[in-house]
């Protein structure tokens, strides 16, 4: 995700929507401009016969008075449109919220929190009474708008972290919330969800006056829930369903609602929360094991489709969950910063808290004919079974932190990313494509850029490095080079001139419209219409070697600056792709990587060739100095 930000919890002059009507647009690529930019970033991974076809498609889809132009122009109407904030409007719903594979795992992503000597109740109260004290100024518009460099950004995403609740779709899921309108102003909820031992209460942390409750009030209400809850866990727990795929999931949602009244009045109350509370009954014995119970454990003990799922294991140690359909990384680590910087004696002033006695809950009880214990029961057994699938490690790079590496003049993450691609060609014997999350919350609505990073000279950076009779001077210009590339590519990104997104939205807009452009309306307004088999034609570039190839990735990555979590990670994004979450601080890199069963060697490989890449590096650009 790139891109440090800037925020705290205490209350601002400045309203946190102030900076959104005088951001800029993100700006739209002309079509040109992408078309040679696509060329270029898929170009490395090519061989001739596979550049020369797509060159051919893209030249096709892009054609004058072709598709690709027409689809541009209907993207632009859209654009110019008096209510269209960014011509991403519809690509991120589309994105998110249109993939059918179960969420949990392949989309949710985490934070492990730094660890702080408290014990689960403890912690979890001043989770909670924090996050309800940061929804308080939220109410408010005191949340600090989020900087870099003095520069805002768009605080759009902060209106979707409570009471935001992923709804299963047959086609397309939905985003239940408040800022919406259906319901317009912030969430007039009382209550958040607390799940202990599979079973699922409601507790509520404002009172009826609107008086929230103290820190002591909360920890009362954990307490009581942990003692309330103690004995068989509940295999049935609904919460099983949120690990479906999709489609399965919005019939079963369905069914589960006909069940009887009282399941459509637990699932109101568990979309409408505020946010979650999960107390593991587990304590998990190293950072590793915590970070993959945040990613993918608590069987039953979660409700996946919820945006924030606050999680505290027995031990104490605790993290987050988040559903990524309207928040990314930056808007967490601006929550998450806020939250955990909290001084536990100032808790209850910021947020007007008044101790009340324990707050009210209930549990949450379904009813499930047989057909649903069943279906509860396979997605359990089914989420099990992808868990599995799944290889992870995390680790830790002492004396490679940021502040070693800017003192060799380099950009940290430029510096990482070459290492990477150096352990990936020496762990499977080849580079390959390589993904990067970039930020671009500088625009109103702004979220995030895909970033190919794989470059010519990436190739030839590599290449040096590898060579025998490569000189030292050769290898540090050959690095420096592919470095000034990454961080040039980077800046255009963060400007939106990229070109997948835009392409994968032109697809879109014909997918959604296929008619359209075959003699429809839009078409007749464009200019006349398009045959089948010109259509067919031009669409040959989803299909080409260029499009495919970028986009299978050998590598995901994404970096999360920040002081206060130790680990962000995320599961692999394909078979054979290595998924990289990483924090560069100050004095430690810290990652926490992902691939598919059956590749342990190949990321234990990784894990070895990155750290000496790092060291070698480091080491080649240190001789200069010396």
């Amino acid at each position: 995700m790139s891109n440090s930000t800037v925020s705290t919890m205490g209350e601002s002059e400045e309203g946190t929507f102030s900076f959104e009507e005088t951001l800029p647009k993100v700006p739209l690529p002309e079509l040109d401009v992408t078309k040679e930019k696509f060329i270029e970033w898929c170009q490395p991974l090519l061989n001739q016969d596979e550049l020369n076809e797509t060159k051919e498609a893209v030249e096709k889809f892009t054609k004058k008075g072709g598709l690709g132009e027409k689809l541009h122009q209907a993207l632009g109407e859209f654009d110019n449109h008096k209510d269209t904030k960014s011509w991403l409007d519809v690509f991120w719903p589309s994105r998110y919220l249109g993939r059918r594979d179960p969420i949990a795992l392949n989309a949710n992503f985490f934070f492990l929190f730094r660890h702080e000597e408290l014990s689960q109740s403890q912690r979890a109260a001043k989770i909670a009474a924090s996050a309800l004290g940061y929804k308080l100024l939220l109410d408010k518009e005191k949340i600090p708008v989020a900087k870099i460099k003095d520069n805002p950004l768009s605080m759009d995403q902060v209106k979707y972290l409570f009471s935001a609740t992923r709804i299963p779709g047959k086609m397309q899921d939905s985003l239940r919330s408040f800022y919406s309108e259906a319901q317009p102003g912030p969430s007039t909820a009382r209550h958040i969800l607390v799940f202990s031992n599979a079973k699922i209460y409601v507790l509520d942390v404002v009172a009826e006056n609107g008086t929230p409750h103290s820190y002591a009030d909360i920890e009362a209400g954990m307490s009581a829930i942990l003692e309330t809850s103690a004995g068989e866990r509940d295999e049935t727990s609904v919460g099983h369903l949120t690990t479906m795929r999709r489609a399965e999931w919005a019939e079963t949602r369905e069914t589960l609602k006909s069940a009887s009244s009282e399941n459509q009045v637990n699932l109101d109350l568990i979309e409408t929360a505020l946010f979650s509370i999960n107390l593991d009954d587990v304590s998990p014995a190293s950072d590793l094991e915590a970070c993959d119970n945040l990613l993918h454990g608590g069987p039953g003990n979660r409700w996946y489709d919820t945006a924030l799922q606050l999680i505290v294991f027995q031990n104490g140690m605790a993290g987050i969950n988040i559903e990524h359909c309207s928040l990314d990384g930056t808007t967490i680590l601006n929550f998450v910063d806020a939250i955990l910087e909290c001084d536990l004696a100032s808790l209850d002033a910021q947020s007007g808290a008044v101790t009340q006695g324990t707050p009210s809950f209930s549990r949450l009880e379904f009813s499930l004919t047989p057909e649903l214990e069943g279906i509860v029961g396979k997605a359990s057994d089914d989420f099990k079974n992808l868990r599995q699938t799944t290889i992870t490690r995390s680790y830790d790079l002492p004396e490679w932190g940021g502040k070693h590496i800017k003192s060799l003049g380099m950009s940290p993450d430029a510096f990482a990313q070459c290492a990477m691609q150096l352990a990936h060609y020496r762990t499977k014997g080849f580079i390959g494509a390589t993904y990067e999350s970039i930020a671009t919350r500088q625009y109103c609505r702004g979220r995030t850029e895909a970033m190919r990073t794989v470059t010519p000279e990436v190739f030839k950076f590599v290449e040096t490095i590898e060579r025998s009779g490569a000189t030292i001077d050769e290898k540090i210009n050959a690095f420096k080079t592919a470095a000034s590339k990454h961080v040039e590519r980077a800046k255009q990104c963060q400007q939106g001139q990229a070109p997948e997104q835009h392409l994968w939205e032109l697809l879109n807009i014909y997918n959604r419209n296929p008619e359209l452009f075959s003699g429809g309306v839009l078409a007749k307004i464009l200019g006349g219409k398009l045959s089948k088999s010109q259509c067919e034609a031009a669409l040959k570039l989803f299909e080409s070697p260029g499009w495919i190839k970028m986009r299978q990735d050998s590598l995901s990555t994404s970096s999360a600056p920040s002081p206060t979590i130790l680990y962000f990670g995320f599961g692999s994004t394909g078979p054979g792709c290595i998924g990289v979450g990483y924090l560069v601080r100050n004095d430690v890199i810290n990652c926490y990587l992902s691939t598919a069963q059956g590749e342990e060697q190949a990321l234990e490989n990784f894990i070895k060739h990155f750290e000496l890449a790092l060291t070698e590096l480091s080491n080649l650009l240190q001789s200069k100095f010396d």
